[in-house]
């Protein structure tokens, strides 16, 4: 079996398979197989985070979330919506040996600007940068109710 790194997240029951040496893992919210990438190994387990220790209902949660940024798609990992499809959070999900830092942060501020989502939370699985939008100096301990 493939070897990926225990996270500093809750275990979680995914469905891996294997093709031709390939590993893939079952996606809940796309309903599809996907690549099991290092990066898809951290996004998976903070879905199954989401749904299975915060309670976040499973139709909040939109995974590869298409945003237009200056003309371009841009896709975020995962946007918890509110109850009216508005972005309430922005999950950016990197592979446990990227470091959280300015670069990555930058990367992903324009999703944060386009958005208007109240909360964003970066994570490579091991580390958590968790802010409140409009407070971006501000760290949270953890995230809050949504």
């Amino acid at each position: 079996m493939m070897s990926f790194p225990s996270l500093n997240l809750p275990p979680a029951q995914l469905k891996l398979s294997k093709e031709k040496e390939v590993f893939f893992v079952w996606c809940i919210i796309r309903k599809k197989k996907l690549l099991l990438t290092p990066e898809e190994w951290v996004r998976q387990h903070v879905i199954h985070y989401l749904i299975n220790h915060k309670k976040t209902p499973i139709e909040r949660i939109n995974s590869e979330h298409l945003l237009k940024i200056n003309g371009q798609n841009r896709r975020c990992d995962v946007v918890i919506v509110d109850n009216f499809g508005n972005p309430k959070l922005i999950i950016e999900c990197k592979a446990p040996e990227i470091s959280l830092d300015e670069k990555v942060f930058l990367q992903t501020s324009n999703y944060i600007q386009k958005s208007k989502a109240a909360y964003f939370w970066m994570t490579n699985g091991m580390n958590h940068v968790i802010v409140e939008c409009k407070k971006p100096d501000v760290f949270l301990e953890e995230l809050p109710e949504l």
